[in-house]
């Protein structure tokens, strides 16, 4: 079952390949918030005291993200770190501390993490979010889904203004939406086969 998991939980997660071997952990996801989805991982040696490697973990060579480790097919799938970093954060900006603006103007508030699918698809589900008094939650945390077209640009973060009226209070509560949301998804996608 795909479960959501926050980026900052995939933080010295250890990758391992279909072999068993620990070939790293994670140091740090980077992705394309625009695309919506992870495009891979910065790694750091294992142990305590192991710096940052030079070889990184693109998306495409993820076989599969889990509860508990990343799984990979071989170490040959790593990459030089440029190569992974300039696919994706480099040209679109930090995501953490990005203001959070709606496309009809209004100040959201501040990402404080995003949320991603477990699996195979990479794919942002949502962000966790600093509210402003915008939302009638000032100064709370949030989490927004994720549907529809986001925009990132430099530190900003645009979504549709309906999102805002969307926002959940934990986790599970944005879990059980997702699920909910791909259950209506699936079932419109077969009524449009039927016809």
């Amino acid at each position: 079952m795909i479960t959501l998991m926050l980026v900052a939980e995939l933080t010295k997660r250890p990758v391992v390949t279909l072999g068993g071997e620990a070939v790293a952990q994670v140091k740090d996801t980077v992705f394309d918030a625009s695309g919506g989805q992870i495009t891979g991982f910065t790694l750091a040696g294992r142990g305590l005291l192991s710096g940052p490697l030079k070889q990184s973990l693109p998306w495409s060579g993820v076989h599969a993200l889990g509860p508990d480790a990343v799984m990979i097919p071989s170490d040959d799938v790593l990459q030089a770190r440029d190569a992974v970093v300039d696919r994706g954060e480099a040209d679109t900006g930090q995501v953490r501390g990005a203001r959070v603006l709606s496309d009809g103007g209004l100040e959201l508030g501040t990402v404080l993490d995003a949320v991603v699918e477990s699996g195979v698809s990479g794919r942002v589900a949502g962000f966790e979010i600093a509210t402003t008094e915008a939302m009638g939650r000032h100064e709370r945390r949030a989490f927004l889904p994720v549907h529809g077209q986001l925009a990132m640009t430099g530190d900003t973060l645009v979504i549709p203004a309906g999102l805002a009226g969307q926002a959940v209070d934990d986790l599970d509560a944005l879990t059980a939406a997702w699920h909910r949301g791909r259950a209506a998804g699936e079932t419109e996608l077969r009524k449009g086969h039927e016809r």
